[in-house]
C-alpha cells in the first residue's frame, strides 16, 4: 500500500450550527454541503467533515488518539488571525509563539478540539528540528 497524501478530517461537534459558524467565520474555510447533521468545509486541497454528534464525549487531554489539528497560515497573517481569535474570545492555549522558524497559536473550537495556526512548512521546522 502507497499513500498518496492528506484527504480529509471528520470531526464530532455538539452543535453544528456553532461549530459552523466557527469554522466559517473565525476560521475561513469554505463551506461545500451543508446537511442536517454534517457539514463539509474546504481548505486548500483537504477538507474537514463536521458531524453533530448529540451523544459527543468530552475530549480527554493526554489520552490516546488525535492531539490537535494544524492549519497553515501565512506569516505575513499571522498576527492578524491571533487578533481575530482574540475579538471572538477563542481560548488560546498556547502562543503566539515561535517553534523553530514558524510561528503558532494553538486554541480550542467550540467543543474543545486543539487547534493551531502554523507558519512554516515540514522542511522549515525539520531544518532546526533536534
Amino acid at each position: 500500500m502507497k499513500v498518496k497524501g492528506f484527504n480529509h478530517l471528520t470531526v464530532n461537534v455538539k452543535n453544528l450550527r456553532e461549530s459552523l459558524h466557527f469554522y466559517t467565520e473565525v476560521l475561513g474555510l469554505q463551506v461545500v454541503h451543508k446537511g442536517n447533521k454534517d457539514a463539509y468545509l474546504e481548505w486548500g486541497s483537504a477538507w474537514i467533515c463536521l458531524v453533530e454528534q448529540p451523544e459527543y464525549v468530552e475530549p480527554v487531554l493526554n489520552a490516546a488518539g488525535i492531539d490537535h489539528i494544524a492549519f497553515s497560515i501565512e506569516e505575513d497573517h499571522f498576527a492578524e488571525a491571533v487578533e481575530i481569535l482574540r475579538t471572538y474570545n477563542i481560548p488560546i492555549t498556547r502562543g503566539p509563539v515561535k517553534r523553530g522558524i514558524g510561528w503558532s497559536v494553538n486554541f480550542l473550537d467550540p467543543d474543545g478540539t486543539r487547534l493551531e495556526l502554523h507558519t512554516s512548512n515540514l522542511a522549515e521546522r525539520m531544518s532546526v528540528w533536534k
